[in-house]
């Protein structure tokens, strides 16, 4: 409680109009909602920022599963969604939820000033999948970045990852979106998909553990599986409600 990344989690019957769905995610003010449609093999899965609809977030996946495995599903250990990166399934051995998703490989790039203004200092490699990805050398500067918001915003890219290894676990890292409404994330599961084939093949090892260094902070056990990453965490309730998006008809939910 009171760590990791929060999420709201919208259980649907049906899907409201995108502009009640961008509306709620404002309301809601957190990283991201997950809205999904509550019923079928097969799951409709959707995610928001406060300011625009996302293609990939693992910490509302995560969230998503845990509800519906806690109050929908409740004998099932394996939820498959439908989304914009194509079907995810979630799977659960005990309290400990793992997340299939698409490995996204970063290409290197060029460094270049550009980049080093916003960061601020000069990285030791750059990769660009959906997400700028920089390498440091050490766990210290990670801990240490100040980031310039404006400037990160002025990049033309979704968000920017920092990394380096790590002193306790194999990689470190932080994630800024300031251009989606997230200056940072506290713990940014679809990074990984970019962040694991990078440590995978620079480590000669498909199993690994990274921390998120946010304010939050938070833990991933994550594996490669060919094109592939698996992630894995746990979910803590904090809240459960209703939200009204009229005054006839409340809309089931519950936040994470």
């Amino acid at each position: 409680m009171f760590s990791g990344n929060p999420a709201a989690v919208v259980l649907l019957d049906a899907w409201l109009p995108d502009d009640a769905l961008r509306a709620i995610a404002a309301e809601n003010n957190l990283a991201e909602t997950a809205f999904v449609i509550r019923h079928g093999e097969v799951m409709p899965l959707r995610w928001f920022t406060p300011t625009v609809e996302v293609d990939l977030c693992g910490h509302a996946t995560l969230a998503a599963a845990d509800v519906l495995f806690r109050y929908i599903s409740r004998e099932a250990k394996r939820l498959v969604f439908s989304t914009r990166s194509g079907n995810l399934t979630v799977t659960r051995d005990g309290n400990l939820l793992s997340m299939d998703f698409p490995s996204r490989p970063g290409k290197p790039v060029e460094i270049e000033d550009t980049v080093v203004a916003a960061l601020g200092v000069r990285p030791k490699e750059l990769y660009r999948a959906r997400d700028l990805l920089a390498i440091y050398e050490s766990e210290s500067e990670i801990r240490g970045f100040r980031p310039d918001f404006g400037r990160i915003a002025s990049l033309d890219v979704l968000a920017v990852t920092i990394s380096a290894p790590g002193e306790a676990v194999d990689y470190v890292y932080r994630f800024f979106a300031p251009r989606q409404g997230i200056p940072e994330d506290p713990v940014t599961g679809s990074a990984n998909c970019t962040l694991v084939p990078y440590w995978a093949a620079r480590l000669g090892r498909s199993e690994l553990v990274a921390k998120q260094l946010s304010a939050r902070g938070g833990d991933l056990h994550c594996a490669l599986r060919g094109d592939r990453v698996l992630i894995a965490g746990q979910a803590v309730e904090y809240l459960r409600g209703e939200i009204t998006v009229d005054a006839s008809e409340p809309t089931r939910g519950c936040e994470r």
